[in-house]
């Protein structure tokens, strides 16, 4: 494929173009100069440094104002095509940006997108009622994947790191905990579980990928890393009625569980040696900067309160 020849240093710059078009048409330097915004000293230095870059005389100045040399009336006509296309491309990329900034694309994990991601879109929503909102839910990895492959603008993720690849900041606090039913042994156990025993219990478990199983590994790696699970679950939801029914202990984000503790319908079990707090964050593409409504949601998870 042939390579387009460089611009000539000899073309001018698009401003001053506007400039000659604008002198033609109004047959003044100086009123060119107040329709533009600019004085006419600093209007008159344009001209004659167009002049010079082009290297032929472009107006005939008189008291009675300035008009168009031959060669001045020349570049007039192409500056005007010139011009024409340039505005097209400035109202293209108007349109783009209007398109832009009427949608978004949210992917977020279940724990975000269930117990936070409402609250925050319905705030977006008052504050900008025309942007349509897509929310999609994976787990952490996914969400990561999709971010990264330009499926969506902003992410949300669970679990001690920012993913390869992306930028993050951290917009909630979460903490993992560990429940039973209540006819559970656990539930009337007063002493909290040390980490060992905890590893060496097969539990009920998000699959690999999720932020909880995450958080829950490196949390007890020191003591040999989780025992093979019980049952592993792709939902809060079937994690939190598999506690209910006996099947086991799960380990599932306090913000999931809250209503359930407070009925007494699950019992949170104490535990020791071990940290279950993680950060919620939200993550874009690195070297790249939330823009439009993925901007604007993301300051609206910081300005609301926090959930810790």
């Amino acid at each position: 494929m042939n390579t387009p020849p460089a611009l000539s240093p000899r073309v001018p710059e698009l401003g001053a173009l506007e400039l000659l078009l604008a002198v033609a048409r109004l047959g003044s330097v100086g009123r060119a100069a107040a329709e533009l915004g600019v004085s006419q000293p600093a209007a008159s230095a344009r001209i004659k440094g167009m002049e010079r870059q082009i290297g032929v005389p472009l107006l005939e100045r008189s008291p009675r104002g300035s008009t168009p040399t031959q060669a001045g009336r020349l570049v007039v006509e192409w500056a005007r095509n010139v011009v024409e296309a340039a505005r097209s491309l400035d109202a293209g990329i108007d349109a783009l940006r209007e398109h832009r900034d009427t949608r978004l694309r949210v992917v977020a994990s279940l724990t975000v997108a269930e117990y936070l991601m409402p609250g925050w879109l319905l705030a977006l929503h008052e504050a900008s009622p025309d942007t349509a909102v897509t929310l999609r839910t994976a787990n952490s990895a996914d969400v990561a994947a999709h971010v990264l492959a330009g499926d969506a603008d902003l992410g949300f993720v669970e679990g001690p790191d920012t993913p390869p690849g992306l930028s993050g900041a951290v917009v909630a606090a979460d903490r993992l905990v560990v429940v039973v039913g209540p006819d559970h042994p656990w539930a009337r156990r007063r002493a909290a579980v040390p980490g060992a025993e905890l590893a060496a219990t097969p539990l009920v478990l998000r699959e690999p990928g999720s932020g909880t199983r995450e958080v829950l590994d490196q949390a007890l790696a020191p003591f040999g890393g989780t025992a093979p699970p019980r049952l592993e679950l792709a939902s809060s939801t079937a994690l939190k009625a598999a506690a209910m029914t006996g099947a086991g202990p799960v380990c599932l984000s306090e913000l999931a569980v809250m209503e359930e503790l407070a009925t007494r319908r699950l019992v949170e079990v104490p535990v020791a040696d071990i940290d279950l707090h993680r950060p919620l964050r939200a993550v874009w593409p690195a070297g790249q900067r939330p823009a439009g409504p993925a901007r604007e949601l993301l300051g609206l998870t910081r300005k609301l309160p926090r959930r810790n």
